[in-house]
Protein backbone atom coordinates (compact mmCIF):
# COMPACT_ATOMS: atom_id res chain seq x y z
CA UNK A 1 0.00 0.00 0.00
CA UNK A 2 2.70 2.44 1.00
CA UNK A 3 4.61 1.88 -2.22
CA UNK A 4 1.51 2.76 -4.23
CA UNK A 5 1.11 6.01 -2.37
CA UNK A 6 -1.88 4.89 -0.30
CA UNK A 7 -1.82 5.85 3.36
CA UNK A 8 -1.27 2.90 5.66
CA UNK A 9 -3.95 2.12 8.29
CA UNK A 10 -2.05 3.85 11.10
CA UNK A 11 -2.24 7.19 9.30
CA UNK A 12 -4.73 9.10 11.46
CA UNK A 13 -2.68 9.10 14.66
CA UNK A 14 0.66 9.86 13.09
CA UNK A 15 -0.51 12.69 10.84
CA UNK A 16 0.10 15.36 13.48
CA UNK A 17 3.49 13.94 14.34
CA UNK A 18 4.41 13.94 10.67
CA UNK A 19 3.39 17.58 10.28
CA UNK A 20 5.46 18.56 13.32
CA UNK A 21 8.43 16.62 11.95
CA UNK A 22 8.04 18.40 8.64
CA UNK A 23 7.99 21.82 10.30
CA UNK A 24 11.04 20.90 12.36
CA UNK A 25 12.88 19.63 9.31
CA UNK A 26 12.30 22.70 7.18
CA UNK A 27 13.30 25.36 9.69
CA UNK A 28 17.09 24.99 9.81
CA UNK A 29 17.33 24.83 6.03
CA UNK A 30 17.08 28.58 5.37
CA UNK A 31 20.73 29.62 5.35
CA UNK A 32 21.47 33.16 6.52
CA UNK A 33 24.34 35.10 5.02
CA UNK A 34 25.26 38.77 5.34
CA UNK A 35 28.10 40.76 3.82
CA UNK A 36 28.65 44.46 3.05
CA UNK A 37 28.98 43.61 -0.67
CA UNK A 38 25.83 41.48 -0.82
CA UNK A 39 23.52 43.39 -3.15
CA UNK A 40 20.47 41.11 -2.94
CA UNK A 41 19.18 37.62 -2.20
CA UNK A 42 16.51 36.30 -4.56
CA UNK A 43 14.17 34.01 -2.63
CA UNK A 44 11.11 32.35 -4.19
CA UNK A 45 12.20 28.80 -4.91
CA UNK A 46 11.19 26.12 -2.43
CA UNK A 47 13.91 23.73 -3.62
CA UNK A 48 17.66 23.94 -4.23
CA UNK A 49 18.67 25.96 -7.30
CA UNK A 50 20.98 24.05 -9.64
CA UNK A 51 21.50 26.45 -12.56
CA UNK A 52 20.98 30.04 -13.72
CA UNK A 53 21.37 32.06 -16.89
CA UNK A 54 21.31 35.78 -17.73
CA UNK A 55 19.49 36.70 -20.95
CA UNK A 56 21.65 38.30 -23.66
CA UNK A 57 19.61 41.53 -23.56
CA UNK A 58 20.49 41.83 -19.86
CA UNK A 59 16.86 42.09 -18.72
CA UNK A 60 16.31 38.70 -17.11
CA UNK A 61 17.85 36.00 -14.96
CA UNK A 62 16.46 32.45 -15.27
CA UNK A 63 16.85 29.98 -12.39
CA UNK A 64 15.78 26.35 -12.14
CA UNK A 65 15.37 24.26 -9.00
CA UNK A 66 14.21 20.84 -7.90
CA UNK A 67 10.83 22.35 -6.90
CA UNK A 68 9.62 21.72 -10.49
CA UNK A 69 9.76 25.38 -11.48
CA UNK A 70 11.85 27.74 -13.57
CA UNK A 71 11.77 31.34 -12.38
CA UNK A 72 12.46 34.40 -14.51
CA UNK A 73 13.68 37.43 -12.51
CA UNK A 74 13.82 41.02 -13.72
CA UNK A 75 17.38 42.37 -13.36
CA UNK A 76 16.13 45.94 -12.90
CA UNK A 77 14.60 44.84 -9.55
CA UNK A 78 17.91 43.58 -8.16
CA UNK A 79 18.54 46.62 -5.98
CA UNK A 80 14.86 47.06 -5.01
CA UNK A 81 13.42 45.68 -1.79
CA UNK A 82 10.99 43.43 -3.65
CA UNK A 83 12.22 40.90 -6.19
CA UNK A 84 9.46 39.84 -8.54
CA UNK A 85 9.74 36.62 -10.47
CA UNK A 86 7.60 34.87 -13.06
CA UNK A 87 7.11 31.14 -12.68
CA UNK A 88 7.15 28.46 -15.36
CA UNK A 89 6.06 25.02 -14.18
CA UNK A 90 7.89 21.92 -15.37
CA UNK A 91 5.20 19.24 -15.64
CA UNK A 92 5.90 15.96 -13.79
CA UNK A 93 9.65 16.63 -13.76
CA UNK A 94 12.22 19.23 -12.75
CA UNK A 95 14.89 21.10 -14.68
CA UNK A 96 18.57 20.76 -13.78
CA UNK A 97 19.94 23.18 -16.41
CA UNK A 98 18.46 26.27 -18.07
CA UNK A 99 19.53 28.55 -20.97
CA UNK A 100 17.85 31.53 -22.68
CA UNK A 101 17.53 31.60 -26.45
CA UNK A 102 19.50 34.46 -28.13
CA UNK A 103 16.28 36.39 -28.92
CA UNK A 104 15.13 36.03 -25.26
CA UNK A 105 11.74 34.74 -26.43
CA UNK A 106 12.33 31.17 -25.30
CA UNK A 107 14.46 29.10 -22.95
CA UNK A 108 15.58 25.49 -22.93
CA UNK A 109 15.85 23.18 -19.94
CA UNK A 110 17.35 19.76 -19.28
CA UNK A 111 14.84 17.46 -17.58
CA UNK A 112 16.09 15.44 -14.60
CA UNK A 113 13.85 12.41 -15.04
CA UNK A 114 13.04 12.76 -18.74
CA UNK A 115 16.78 12.92 -19.61
CA UNK A 116 16.07 15.23 -22.51
CA UNK A 117 15.79 18.86 -23.65
CA UNK A 118 12.52 20.75 -23.46
CA UNK A 119 11.88 24.12 -25.11
CA UNK A 120 9.64 26.75 -23.47
CA UNK A 121 8.30 29.65 -25.53
CA UNK A 122 7.83 32.99 -23.75
CA UNK A 123 4.84 35.03 -24.97
CA UNK A 124 4.32 38.54 -23.66
CA UNK A 125 0.88 39.26 -22.22
CA UNK A 126 -0.92 42.60 -22.30
CA UNK A 127 -0.33 43.12 -18.56
CA UNK A 128 3.46 42.97 -19.16
CA UNK A 129 3.87 39.44 -17.80
CA UNK A 130 4.71 36.33 -19.79
CA UNK A 131 2.96 33.08 -20.62
CA UNK A 132 5.28 30.07 -20.77
CA UNK A 133 4.38 27.18 -23.06
CA UNK A 134 6.39 24.01 -23.54
CA UNK A 135 6.67 22.95 -27.18
CA UNK A 136 4.72 19.83 -28.04
CA UNK A 137 7.71 17.53 -28.42
CA UNK A 138 10.87 17.16 -26.36
CA UNK A 139 14.22 16.41 -28.04
CA UNK A 140 14.98 12.72 -28.70
CA UNK A 141 17.06 10.88 -26.07
CA UNK A 142 20.63 10.43 -27.30
CA UNK A 143 22.94 10.62 -24.26
CA UNK A 144 24.01 7.47 -22.42
CA UNK A 145 25.38 9.27 -19.33
CA UNK A 146 24.03 12.14 -17.15
CA UNK A 147 24.08 15.53 -18.88
CA UNK A 148 26.21 18.14 -17.10
CA UNK A 149 25.95 21.20 -19.39
CA UNK A 150 23.81 22.67 -22.16
CA UNK A 151 24.21 25.80 -24.29
CA UNK A 152 22.74 27.70 -27.24
CA UNK A 153 24.90 29.53 -29.76
CA UNK A 154 24.23 33.27 -29.82
CA UNK A 155 23.97 32.99 -33.59
CA UNK A 156 20.90 30.79 -33.05
CA UNK A 157 22.42 28.08 -35.24
CA UNK A 158 22.91 25.21 -32.79
CA UNK A 159 22.40 23.79 -29.31
CA UNK A 160 25.11 21.93 -27.37
CA UNK A 161 24.61 19.21 -24.75
CA UNK A 162 27.45 17.49 -22.89
CA UNK A 163 27.33 14.39 -20.70
CA UNK A 164 29.66 13.10 -17.99
CA UNK A 165 31.18 10.44 -20.28
CA UNK A 166 33.15 11.95 -23.20
CA UNK A 167 30.22 12.93 -25.41
CA UNK A 168 29.29 16.42 -26.61
CA UNK A 169 26.36 16.63 -29.04
CA UNK A 170 25.67 19.48 -31.46
CA UNK A 171 21.95 19.80 -32.30
CA UNK A 172 19.92 21.84 -34.74
CA UNK A 173 17.24 23.97 -33.07
CA UNK A 174 14.65 21.48 -34.37
CA UNK A 175 16.18 18.62 -32.38
CA UNK A 176 18.33 16.82 -34.97
CA UNK A 177 21.85 15.75 -34.02
CA UNK A 178 24.25 17.53 -36.39
CA UNK A 179 27.45 16.14 -34.90
CA UNK A 180 28.81 13.96 -32.10
CA UNK A 181 32.11 14.99 -30.50
CA UNK A 182 34.21 12.55 -28.51
CA UNK A 183 36.34 14.73 -26.21
CA UNK A 184 38.79 11.89 -25.32
CA UNK A 185 39.14 13.42 -21.86
CA UNK A 186 38.21 10.25 -19.88
CA UNK A 187 35.16 12.14 -18.60
CA UNK A 188 33.71 15.62 -19.08
CA UNK A 189 33.45 17.98 -16.11
CA UNK A 190 32.34 21.11 -17.97
CA UNK A 191 31.40 22.20 -21.50
CA UNK A 192 30.27 25.53 -22.94
CA UNK A 193 29.45 27.44 -26.12
CA UNK A 194 31.52 30.60 -26.61
CA UNK A 195 29.60 33.93 -26.45
CA UNK A 196 30.42 34.56 -30.13
CA UNK A 197 28.64 31.30 -31.01
CA UNK A 198 31.50 29.87 -33.08
CA UNK A 199 33.16 27.57 -30.57
CA UNK A 200 32.34 24.70 -28.26
CA UNK A 201 34.82 23.79 -25.53
CA UNK A 202 35.15 21.05 -22.94
CA UNK A 203 37.37 20.02 -20.04
CA UNK A 204 37.65 16.89 -17.94
CA UNK A 205 40.09 14.41 -16.47
CA UNK A 206 42.95 15.47 -18.77
CA UNK A 207 45.01 18.63 -18.01
CA UNK A 208 43.78 20.58 -21.06
CA UNK A 209 40.75 22.46 -22.36
CA UNK A 210 39.77 21.48 -25.92
CA UNK A 211 38.07 23.93 -28.25
CA UNK A 212 36.25 23.12 -31.51
CA UNK A 213 34.78 25.37 -34.17
CA UNK A 214 31.24 24.59 -35.32
CA UNK A 215 31.32 25.50 -39.03
CA UNK A 216 28.39 26.59 -41.16
CA UNK A 217 28.20 27.41 -44.88
CA UNK A 218 27.31 30.72 -46.52
CA UNK A 219 23.62 29.79 -46.60
CA UNK A 220 23.60 28.79 -42.95
CA UNK A 221 23.79 25.03 -43.55
CA UNK A 222 25.84 22.94 -41.09
CA UNK A 223 29.21 21.77 -42.44
CA UNK A 224 31.45 20.27 -39.76
CA UNK A 225 32.94 20.46 -36.28
CA UNK A 226 36.69 21.14 -36.58
CA UNK A 227 39.41 21.17 -33.92
CA UNK A 228 40.37 24.81 -33.26
CA UNK A 229 42.90 24.97 -30.39
CA UNK A 230 43.70 23.71 -26.90
CA UNK A 231 44.62 25.36 -23.61
CA UNK A 232 47.68 23.43 -22.48
CA UNK A 233 49.66 24.20 -19.33
CA UNK A 234 47.89 22.71 -16.32
CA UNK A 235 49.46 19.63 -14.73
CA UNK A 236 46.24 17.98 -13.48
CA UNK A 237 42.55 17.61 -14.37
CA UNK A 238 40.69 20.83 -15.23
CA UNK A 239 37.62 21.59 -13.07
CA UNK A 240 36.13 24.33 -15.19
CA UNK A 241 36.75 27.18 -17.65
CA UNK A 242 34.97 30.26 -19.01
CA UNK A 243 35.07 32.72 -21.91
CA UNK A 244 35.12 36.51 -21.71
CA UNK A 245 32.23 38.32 -23.40
CA UNK A 246 34.11 38.86 -26.70
CA UNK A 247 35.47 35.26 -26.68
CA UNK A 248 39.03 36.64 -26.89
CA UNK A 249 40.00 35.55 -23.39
CA UNK A 250 39.52 32.30 -21.50
CA UNK A 251 40.14 31.32 -17.90
CA UNK A 252 40.59 27.84 -16.44
CA UNK A 253 40.98 26.30 -12.97
CA UNK A 254 42.61 22.95 -12.27
CA UNK A 255 43.23 20.32 -9.60
CA UNK A 256 46.88 21.41 -9.75
CA UNK A 257 45.83 24.31 -7.46
CA UNK A 258 46.15 27.08 -10.07
CA UNK A 259 43.96 29.21 -12.30
CA UNK A 260 45.13 30.52 -15.68
CA UNK A 261 44.07 33.37 -17.96
CA UNK A 262 44.58 32.91 -21.70
CA UNK A 263 44.60 35.11 -24.80
CA UNK A 264 42.62 33.02 -27.30
CA UNK A 265 42.41 35.71 -29.99
CA UNK A 266 44.78 33.72 -32.22
CA UNK A 267 44.98 32.56 -35.83
CA UNK A 268 44.53 28.90 -34.98
CA UNK A 269 44.09 28.00 -38.65
CA UNK A 270 47.75 28.92 -38.99
CA UNK A 271 48.57 26.68 -36.00
CA UNK A 272 48.97 29.62 -33.64
CA UNK A 273 48.48 28.56 -30.00
CA UNK A 274 46.69 30.61 -27.30
CA UNK A 275 49.00 32.73 -25.12
CA UNK A 276 49.14 32.23 -21.36
CA UNK A 277 48.69 35.69 -19.80
CA UNK A 278 48.66 34.91 -16.09
CA UNK A 279 48.76 32.05 -13.58
CA UNK A 280 47.39 32.45 -10.05
CA UNK A 281 47.25 30.18 -7.01
CA UNK A 282 43.97 28.72 -5.80
CA UNK A 283 44.91 25.99 -3.31
CA UNK A 284 41.26 25.05 -2.64
CA UNK A 285 41.03 23.63 -6.17
CA UNK A 286 43.57 20.91 -5.40
CA UNK A 287 41.43 18.98 -2.95
CA UNK A 288 37.98 20.01 -4.13
CA UNK A 289 35.69 17.54 -5.85
CA UNK A 290 34.02 20.45 -7.62
CA UNK A 291 35.17 23.95 -8.41
CA UNK A 292 33.11 26.60 -10.25
CA UNK A 293 34.55 29.48 -12.26
CA UNK A 294 33.14 32.69 -13.74
CA UNK A 295 35.00 35.33 -15.75
CA UNK A 296 33.67 38.90 -15.83
CA UNK A 297 32.57 40.11 -19.31
CA UNK A 298 35.70 42.30 -19.62
CA UNK A 299 37.97 39.47 -18.30
CA UNK A 300 39.27 41.75 -15.51
CA UNK A 301 37.85 39.67 -12.65
CA UNK A 302 37.87 35.94 -12.03
CA UNK A 303 35.43 34.38 -9.55
CA UNK A 304 36.21 30.92 -8.16
CA UNK A 305 33.93 28.88 -5.93
CA UNK A 306 34.76 25.77 -4.00
CA UNK A 307 32.36 24.23 -1.50
CA UNK A 308 30.23 27.20 -0.32
CA UNK A 309 32.83 30.00 -0.57
CA UNK A 310 33.65 32.45 -3.38
CA UNK A 311 37.01 34.08 -4.10
CA UNK A 312 37.48 37.06 -6.46
CA UNK A 313 40.79 37.70 -8.22
CA UNK A 314 42.09 40.62 -10.25
CA UNK A 315 43.31 38.94 -13.46
CA UNK A 316 45.83 41.64 -14.34
CA UNK A 317 47.82 41.31 -11.13
CA UNK A 318 46.68 37.84 -10.13
CA UNK A 319 45.82 38.99 -6.61
CA UNK A 320 42.87 37.86 -4.51
CA UNK A 321 40.66 40.88 -3.74
CA UNK A 322 37.55 39.55 -2.03
CA UNK A 323 36.47 36.38 -0.27
CA UNK A 324 32.89 35.46 0.67
CA UNK A 325 32.65 32.48 3.02
CA UNK A 326 29.70 30.11 3.60
CA UNK A 327 27.56 31.97 1.08
CA UNK A 328 25.07 29.09 0.75
CA UNK A 329 23.86 26.26 2.93
CA UNK A 330 24.94 23.81 0.21
CA UNK A 331 27.84 23.58 -2.24
CA UNK A 332 27.77 26.33 -4.85
CA UNK A 333 26.08 24.88 -7.94
CA UNK A 334 26.49 27.80 -10.35
CA UNK A 335 28.36 31.09 -10.59
CA UNK A 336 27.85 33.85 -13.15
CA UNK A 337 28.47 37.56 -13.77
CA UNK A 338 25.60 39.59 -15.22
CA UNK A 339 26.24 41.03 -18.67
CA UNK A 340 27.15 44.50 -17.34
CA UNK A 341 29.75 42.98 -15.01
CA UNK A 342 28.33 44.94 -12.05
CA UNK A 343 27.05 41.85 -10.25
CA UNK A 344 28.20 38.32 -9.53
CA UNK A 345 25.41 35.79 -8.92
CA UNK A 346 25.75 32.47 -7.10
CA UNK A 347 23.32 29.67 -6.24
CA UNK A 348 23.34 26.38 -4.35
CA UNK A 349 20.54 26.41 -1.78
CA UNK A 350 17.10 27.99 -2.27
CA UNK A 351 18.39 31.52 -2.82
CA UNK A 352 20.41 33.32 -5.48
CA UNK A 353 22.89 35.72 -3.90
CA UNK A 354 24.07 38.77 -5.84
CA UNK A 355 27.33 40.53 -5.01
CA UNK A 356 28.66 43.92 -6.06
CA UNK A 357 31.70 43.35 -8.27
CA UNK A 358 34.07 45.77 -6.49
CA UNK A 359 37.25 44.27 -8.05
CA UNK A 360 35.68 45.09 -11.43
CA UNK A 361 35.26 48.75 -10.51
CA UNK A 362 38.82 48.84 -9.14
CA UNK A 363 40.17 47.37 -12.38
CA UNK A 364 38.39 50.13 -14.35
CA UNK A 365 39.93 52.78 -12.05
CA UNK A 366 43.44 51.36 -12.63
CA UNK A 367 42.93 51.05 -16.37
CA UNK A 368 41.52 54.58 -16.79
CA UNK A 369 44.29 56.12 -14.69
CA UNK A 370 46.85 54.43 -16.95
CA UNK A 371 45.07 55.54 -20.13
CA UNK A 372 44.66 59.12 -18.88
CA UNK A 373 48.44 59.50 -18.56
CA UNK A 374 48.80 58.54 -22.22
CA UNK A 375 45.73 60.34 -23.59
CA UNK A 376 46.65 62.75 -26.36
CA UNK A 377 43.51 64.83 -26.95
CA UNK A 378 40.91 66.50 -24.75
CA UNK A 379 37.83 64.56 -25.88
CA UNK A 380 39.53 61.24 -25.08
CA UNK A 381 40.64 62.64 -21.75
CA UNK A 382 37.11 63.74 -20.93
CA UNK A 383 35.65 60.33 -21.81
CA UNK A 384 38.26 58.49 -19.71
CA UNK A 385 37.77 60.88 -16.79
CA UNK A 386 34.01 60.26 -16.93
CA UNK A 387 34.50 56.47 -16.74
CA UNK A 388 37.06 56.88 -13.96
CA UNK A 389 34.71 59.07 -11.91
CA UNK A 390 31.83 56.61 -12.39
CA UNK A 391 33.92 53.69 -11.13
CA UNK A 392 35.22 55.72 -8.18
CA UNK A 393 31.68 56.81 -7.27
CA UNK A 394 30.50 53.18 -7.39
CA UNK A 395 33.33 52.11 -5.06
CA UNK A 396 32.66 55.04 -2.75
CA UNK A 397 28.96 54.17 -2.41
CA UNK A 398 29.95 50.59 -1.47
CA UNK A 399 32.54 51.82 1.02
CA UNK A 400 35.20 49.99 -0.93
CA UNK A 401 37.35 52.85 -2.21
CA UNK A 402 40.99 52.18 -1.35
CA UNK A 403 42.57 55.18 0.27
Amino acid sequence: QKANGFPSNKSSGSKKQKQQQRIRKEKPQQHNFTHRLLAAALKSHSGNISCMDFSSNGKYLATCADDRTVRIWSTKDFLQREHRSMRANVELDHATLVRFSPDCRAFIVWLANGDTLRVFKMTKREDGGYTFTATSEDFPKKHKAPVIDIGIADTGKFIMTASSDTTVLIWSLKGQVLSTINTNQMNNTHAAVSPCGRFVASCGFTPDVKVWEVCFGKKGEFQEVARAFELKGHSAAVHSFAFSNDSRRMASVSKDGTWKLWDTDVEYKKQQDPYLLRTGRFEEAAGAALCRLALSPDAQVLALASDSSIHLYNTRRGEKEECFERVHGECIADLSFDITGRFLASCGDRAVRLFHNTPGHRAVVEEMQGLLKRASNDSTRQRLQQQLTQAQEALKSLGALKK
